[in-house]
């Protein structure tokens, strides 16, 4: 994402704020998330995670699985199964378990625990990047990174002057422990879906996901929630939380691949950092949170990072005498000339256009 003229000035400029941009739909869904979950918690009593999370799955399988059930030839879901069914058997798994720690923990730990040791998928992510996807990152990154984590060091702290660490925290080692397996998972799940939706497609992971998912997950239910549900006080009202709570999760599940193609998923998870921040925000007027400025110092914190963290391009790193293209393994071979210092890598734009055509090599 290199700044030219003042032509390509001005399209950098529109795709950095798109990059953000998109980042914080993600946010707000999530928020959408969490307030549905709060109510249904606090003012029905309806301690319902694992039974969220399926119907979440079923809606995945209902669209995308079934698209590819009834797709020909090698994007066929039997096709699929029939190469890779254990790989999706495991992230399928990995995905439920990343969404039962992190709420599980709740109930051991506070709140402000949670927020914090959840920025503990960035660096999973980044390691995961940096040794399986060959990403390579600049200072600039590591700058927009710290800052972030900044930003919501800079919250928790405003939780703590205010009073708003909701949580018992009787037993925190346990939580704190939930909320690192937790984020361990969400950033193994976040690393394999950049990897399938650049070299695969988005349809097919979310139908995987959706098959495996609402599977395992139905298991699970069936043996860990059937009693809390058979509690669950049926009415319009539940029904809607339900509704919506499903709505959301199934906006966030079908745009986060979107999003992690157009950017990479140690940006969406650096964006997903302000979700906190619009609950809270929301949580002023609907639940009568106290306010605080450093709230607002930490929501322009997180934005100044990402900015800084999308401002420049990440890039793959290669062998430059065996070069194989990154979204398209099919593609021809690129002949590099022998002469001259190489850099052993390729650009690799953050938000780019969307196109066949092979990256350019980079010759020092």
């Amino acid at each position: 994402m290199l700044i030219g003229g003042g032509n390509c000035s001005k399209w950098t400029i529109r795709e950095l704020l798109l990059s953000v941009a998109l980042g914080q739909v993600l946010s707000l869904l999530i928020c959408g998330i969490g307030l549905t979950s709060k109510y249904l918690s606090e003012d029905f009593h309806a301690n319902t995670p694992v039974f969220q999370s399926f119907l979440n799955y079923i809606l995945l399988f209902l669209v995308y699985t079934t698209t590819l059930a009834v797709r020909q030839g090698e994007e066929n879901l039997l096709a699929i199964l029939k190469r890779r069914w254990w790989k999706y058997m495991i992230l399928g798994i990995i995905d439920i378990e990343a969404n039962y720690l992190v709420v599980k923990a709740y109930q051991y730990t506070t709140l402000t625990s949670v927020q914090l040791l959840d920025c503990f998928v960035i660096p999973v992510v980044i390691l995961l990047s940096w040794f399986f996807l060959l990403v390579r990152y600049k200072a600039v990154h590591f700058i927009g990174i710290v800052v972030c984590i900044l930003g919501m060091g800079c919250m928790a702290g405003a939780d703590v002057l205010v009073g708003r660490q909701q949580g018992a925290g009787e037993n925190k080692l346990i939580g704190d422990l939930l909320v690192l397996g937790g984020a361990t998972l969400y950033g193994i799940s976040n690393v394999c879906e950049e990897y399938i939706v650049r070299n695969l497609s988005r349809v097919e992971f979310l139908g995987m996901i959706g098959l495996f998912g609402s599977f395992f997950s139905g298991i699970q239910l069936a043996i860990m929630e059937h009693k809390e549900l058979l509690k669950v006080p049926w009415d319009w009202q539940i029904g809607l939380l339900y509704v919506g709570f499903s709505a959301c999760m199934f906006g966030l599940y079908s745009f986060m691949p979107v999003v992690i193609k157009k950017t990479s998923a140690t940006a969406v998870n650096l964006s997903l950092l302000t979700a906190d921040l619009y609950s809270l925000f929301c949580g002023l007027f609907l639940f009568h949170y106290k306010f605080s400025g450093l709230y607002l110092l930490s929501f322009f914190t997180i934005l100044v990072g990402l900015v800084l963290y999308s401002s420049t391009s990440t890039y793959v790193a290669q062998d430059p005498r065996v070069y194989k293209q990154f979204r398209n393994p099919s593609g021809p071979v690129v002949d590099l000339p022998t002469t001259g210092q190489l850099e052993p890598s390729v650009t690799y734009t953050s938000l780019g256009q969307e196109t066949e055509e092979e990256p350019h090599v980079r010759v020092a």
